[in-house]
């Protein structure tokens, strides 16, 4: 009798620590709900514009963003701003850069040279314009501190690290609307309106939108320079000479050099799935107080980069053009040549990918162009002339602290593109056209980098992709390119993986767009909260005076 109350009294005991237990681990894990009028998700530079814009339209904001770091490629190393006329750039987007030359006006923020050893070389515009006090040509550390002064100045409620639960569950919608979504946190966003300035349109996408990935045939929309470009050169970004693709030249037998596909090249203009290359826009200094050298990364082996030593050996001296300087002896460097930082053909599945598969994409990036730089400043075959200079670059001590020096940004140069209300097209974005109910322009070229390197006919390698088509003339960006179709959902706007072909997306993809994007989205959103209506419904006059107001640049 004795023994059997014992196990009674065990038993329960047991019982009352299991319950004890579970209520503890509910608690831990207890969901947050958080509700604000406008939720953004993402971390990107028209994540935090958009933000700003919401709270100065008096209407409360959150930001859910799956980055720790703010900006995304605007402070993750593309100091170099890619845009043409630099006059369609207004509203909050043209204060980001005006807060830029403030910044460097303090001649004691020149740490590692003076302000007039500097120069003042932009991309096509000058680097520091003191006529509209902008400042186009930046560190990425000032950026992403100008970004955090804009959350800081505005009472941004930001929580960071935080994902979209992607699966079924991650989005609840009624009647086309988003109720509201799941993190993989378990914290729940609730908003009337939401806004996905994610550069892979997760959101978007776990919402029903419909979307393209990869290059539509020049049939789909009746252009020229989209699908599949073989033997269309229009940068240095190609094989200029012969060069085998075989490990053993010249013998087929031998077997493909590293990053070469042994795929055939379609017919010309057709469509793929195949998307432009991704790389790091790496910041290097050339400092020596201020400079690492490159070490031997993580699986390093020279034979990868064989196809470079061919090139050299062909009297290619490129390397450094598109070392492109910013302020304090740094780098914005980008893809320049036939075998370069372009990491070309590795990235197709990235963005249907899972965050675990994006993780590996992405490193594996990191271990190539790191592999690349170790490879130019130590490998034997490297000329001298390329390897003498190579020795006075390295990643820079007082960049992306910590991440090892190593932008903390993949170049996600496309991904998802929104199939939409309105399809930017290729004539509208050379400025052929009138887009109907503009709310931004663009100004930069279709520029498509290269989506593949294959074996010719004649047995030699080449790349194929590459593309920079300049407009006749500044253009509009239409309303309905970041709507999706109102029956697919009727509360979210998407200002960067807008609606239009691939080739289009070449120009819109710039950040001064995004941002310029993100504040107008923003606009719109706040107006249909107003006006109790979609965004789709929302009256194109109400939100053209805001915009206005606000100094956006709708037309020429």
């Amino acid at each position: 009798m004795k023994r059997i109350k014992k196990l009674f009294w065990l038993l329960k005991a047991t019982f009352i620590v299991f319950i004890f237990s579970g209520f503890q681990l509910n608690k831990s894990t207890e969901t947050q709900v958080r509700k604000a009028d406008v939720i953004i998700y993402g971390g990107t530079s028209a994540a935090i514009i958009a933000a700003v814009q919401v709270k100065k339209m008096g209407k409360s904001v959150i930001v859910v963003s799956p980055d720790t770091h703010l900006g995304g490629l605007s402070s993750g190393g593309l100091g170099f701003t890619d845009t043409g006329n630099k006059e369609v750039i207004g509203g909050l987007s043209r204060e980001f850069y005006q807060r830029l030359y403030q910044y460097y006006q303090n001649n004691s923020t020149w740490h590692w040279q003076k302000k007039e050893e500097y120069g003042n070389k932009g991309q096509g515009t000058p680097a520091i314009d003191g006529t509209n006090r902008t400042m186009w040509i930046f560190e990425p550390h000032v950026a992403e501190q100008v970004f955090e002064d804009f959350v800081k100045e505005n009472k941004i409620l930001i929580y960071r690290n935080e994902w979209l639960d992607r699966s079924e569950k991650g989005v609840v919608k009624v009647a086309g609307s988003i109720q509201s979504f799941r993190t993989l946190n378990g914290n729940v966003y609730q908003a009337k309106m939401f806004i996905d300035a994610t550069y892979e349109g997760d959101l978007m996408a776990a919402a029903g939108v419909d979307y393209h990935v990869g290059r539509e045939a020049n049939s789909v929309y009746g252009e020229k320079w989209n699908g599949v470009q073989p033997e269309v050169f229009q940068h240095g970004h190609h094989f200029k000479a012969k060069i085998s693709p075989y490990k053993i030249a010249n013998d087929s037998t031998s077997g493909l050099l590293p990053e070469i596909s042994s795929e055939p090249i379609a017919e010309y203009g057709s469509g793929d799935n195949k998307i432009q290359a991704y790389c790091f826009r790496m910041c290097l200094s050339n400092h020596p107080e201020n400079r690492i050298p490159f070490q031997k990364p993580e699986g390093y082996n020279p034979a990868r980069y064989e196809l470079l030593a061919r090139v050299f050996a062909t009297g290619w001296r490129e390397t450094f053009d598109k070392f492109d300087h910013i302020p304090n002896r740094k780098t914005d460097t980008n893809n320049h040549g036939p075998f370069s930082t372009d990491y070309i053909g590795k990235n197709y599945d990235y963005p249907e990918a899972s965050y675990d598969r994006r993780k590996q994409i992405i490193k594996e990036h990191e271990l190539y162009q790191k592999g690349l730089m170790y490879f130019l400043q130590n490998d034997k075959s490297i000329p001298a002339d390329v390897h003498e200079k190579m020795q006075e670059w390295g990643l820079p001590k007082d960049e992306f602290k910590d991440n090892g020096n190593w932008p903390h940004q993949l170049y996600i140069r496309e991904a998802r593109r929104m199939i939409g209300e309105f399809v930017m097209k290729e004539a509208d974005a050379l400025g052929k056209t009138q887009v109907p109910n503009p709310i931004g322009m663009g100004s930069y070229a279709l520029d498509a980098h290269n989506a593949q390197r294959y074996i010719k006919k004649d047995g030699y390698v080449q790349n194929e992709g590459d593309i920079g088509v300049h407009p006749d003339k500044p253009y509009s960006i239409a309303y309905g390119s970041i709507l999706p179709k109102e029956k697919e959902c009727n509360n979210l706007l998407v200002p960067v993986c807008v609606s239009s072909s691939h080739i289009a997306y070449g120009s819109i993809r710039m950040e001064p767009v995004f941002m310029i994007l993100g504040q107008s989205a923003a606009t719109a959103a706040v107006l249909s909260i107003n006006n109790k209506v979609s965004p789709q419904q929302l009256p194109y006059s109400k939100l053209k005076a805001v915009l206005l107001k606000d100094k956006q640049r709708l037309e020429l």
